[in-house]
């Protein structure tokens, strides 16, 4: 079997891949997380799955390499990982009783690069009309500041929604655990 790596430094990507009980390294893949004029946010987290992906894969051409993303918006705007609590406050301000569409992008890619598998999901979050003290006592207790849209769906970020609507609930995690599974056995692992 060959090796795994997940071209990631997010934690929440680590947790989600280790569910499936298979051997990975992570390692960081130096990609900066720019943004191109007139892109849009499916095609601009697919751009940087590829590309984390491709930058692993150089230094490992016989391992099998994951690379992922995700870009948040809502009306237009794209919603970059706040930071600190006063931009997580300013986002999830700006969200309240609005939707936000939330664009997981993953690849596989093994053989030197002359195999690879990607794919977009995409989910829909629709939030409840939130209070100031309910905002400002959900970031005081989560500090939602390193993910995109300001909270954590897997934790007490979940109470801020009306609903979700998804293919594959861990894709607003940071990963799509259904479409990667059947990646994975694509590119030669054996799940479960």
């Amino acid at each position: 079997m060959s090796a795994l790596i997940l071209a990631s430094t997010s934690v929440y990507r680590r947790e989600l891949l280790a569910r499936f009980r298979l051997p990975f390294e992570a390692l960081p893949p130096g990609v900066p997380e720019t943004h191109l004029a007139g892109e849009l946010p499916a095609d601009r987290a697919l751009r940087l799955a590829l590309e984390k992906a491709s930058a692993v894969a150089r230094a490992h051409p016989q391992a099998v390499v994951i690379g992922a993303d995700q870009v948040a918006a809502c009306g237009g705007r794209v919603l970059e990982k706040p930071g600190d609590a006063a931009r997580c406050l300013e986002q999830l301000a700006t969200l309240s009783g609005r939707t936000a569409l939330f664009h997981t992008a993953c690849t596989v890619q093994w053989s030197g690069g002359s195999a690879r598998l990607t794919h977009v999901d995409t989910t829909t979050v629709v939030f409840r009309t939130l209070s100031l003290e309910e905002i400002e006592r959900y970031v005081a207790h989560e500090r939602p500041f390193d993910c995109a849209g300001g909270f954590r769906a897997e934790a007490l970020g979940i109470s801020l929604f009306e609903r979700i609507e998804s293919r594959d609930p861990t894709a607003l995690i940071g990963l799509p655990l259904i479409w990667l599974a059947a990646a994975l056995r694509d590119a030669g692992f054996s799940l479960p």
